[in-house]
């Protein structure tokens, strides 16, 4: 019988608390499965898939599940020496060199590792003239897991899933979203670390876009590959920027304004019942990101921590993974978000708290932060 091993990564490092990271991990993968056919079971160290179909569908939606190292797709056989020979001297590799690896996770099966591995490897040699060992570089590696529940598993590769804590295990988090490369990145990294997200956009239309826009709600639901829904709160920003355009110093447009998206997103972040603020920002990458910036920026808060995934990644590392989770392609489409309106040409980049607040007295914030929530729009984003 075909089954689908997967394996858990750090969770085993939990302590007391483990059971309730499992749980959370078992709530997402029923979650993530939705409209297939299949039947799920634990067993210590590895949750098992069984009875489904299609699958290649489930594979591909079980390799996103945050808190999952890997899978395998093996066949399930009983432990005994008969059953497991049975199968393996049924496997057919021609000519190509080989090894067999046998984890004993059950202690009760009475043959060693070591011995078993050589055991089974006399039997595919036997059914494979041609083939040939080779314990450092096997083309191909038979894997054979015995464990604890009177069943072993036979496979021959194992596919990499996306590691993590299981998704909501860590607490919820409002992500600023923009249209660019990082905010996407920053959003599946602290996925990964178990927060489940919202996120918040700010537009300025009519100087950006309607497809500025609509840029930004494809990248949320390419998000929901990995994180299943999003709230997507979009505000329009354009009365702040023409305020702060109008009344304050040039130097200091993109610093009141993060200021302001801020004080925004912390009344979202309340109102939803959520732990902390997370951006994009990449140390010293523009203007706004320098430690000064981003003190300045951090000031406008009054509770909630911001996190910033990206803080120690250059431009590379950051691309790499924007491909990699498929949000590239769609993050440098060119319609310019609000962040590029009325960009001055010397920002300021070492500001100080004191003359940042002091250009914020030029304005009425606080009837510039009503009007941003009165204008909110909310969209309920899920995998297409």
């Amino acid at each position: 019988m075909k089954s689908i091993l997967l394996r858990m990564g750090e969770l085993y490092l939990k302590g007391e608390n483990r059971g309730m990271f499992e749980s959370i991990l078992v709530f997402n993968i029923r979650k993530k499965l939705e409209g297939l056919k299949y039947k799920l079971q634990k067993t210590r160290g590895r949750i098992l898939v069984t009875d489904f179909d299609r699958e290649q569908e489930v594979v591909e939606r079980l390799s996103k599940v945050f808190g999952l190292v890997s899978l395998s797709v093996a066949e399930e056989v009983d432990v005994t020496v008969e059953a497991i020979g049975d199968y393996v001297s049924r496997i057919k590799i021609g000519d190509k060199t080989f090894k067999v690896d046998v984890n004993r996770a059950d202690k009760r099966f009475a043959i060693p590792s070591m011995q078993f591995a050589a055991d089974l490897g006399e039997i595919v040699l036997r059914c494979n003239p041609n083939a040939s060992v080779d314990l450092y570089q096997p083309q191909v590696t038979i894997f054979v897991d015995i464990r604890n529940n009177g069943k072993a598993y036979i496979f021959d590769k194992s596919i990499k899933c996306q590691g993590g804590l299981p998704l909501s295990s860590s607490g919820k988090a409002l992500l600023l979203l923009s249209g660019g490369i990082d905010s996407p990145v920053a959003g599946y990294m602290m996925s990964k670390r178990g927060l489940k997200l919202q996120a918040v956009h700010f537009y300025s239309y009519p100087y950006t876009s309607q497809q500025a826009k609509q840029k930004v709600i494809t990248l949320a639901e390419e998000l929901c590959e990995y994180v299943d829904d999003i709230k997507l709160h979009c505000i329009s920003f354009t009365k702040v920027q023409e305020e702060i355009h109008a009344k304050c110093a040039p130097e200091f447009m993109i610093t009141i304004m993060r200021r302001i998206m801020m004080r925004v997103a912390e009344i979202i972040a309340k109102r939803e019942g959520l732990g902390a603020i997370v951006t994009g920002e990449s140390l010293g990458q523009v203007a706004s990101q320098t430690m000064q910036s981003m003190t300045v920026t951090q000031d406008a808060l009054n509770l909630l921590p911001i996190f910033r995934p990206c803080i120690g990644m250059d431009k590379e590392e950051i691309v790499k993974i924007a491909k990699d989770i498929n949000t590239f392609e769609t993050s440098i489409l060119p319609y310019e978000d609000c962040c590029t309106v009325f960009l001055p040409k010397n920002p300021v980049i070492k500001p100080k708290v004191d003359k940042a607040r002091a250009e914020e007295e030029k304005l009425d914030v606080a009837a510039l932060v009503d009007e941003c929530m009165a204008g909110e729009e909310i969209i309920t984003i899920k995998k297409q």
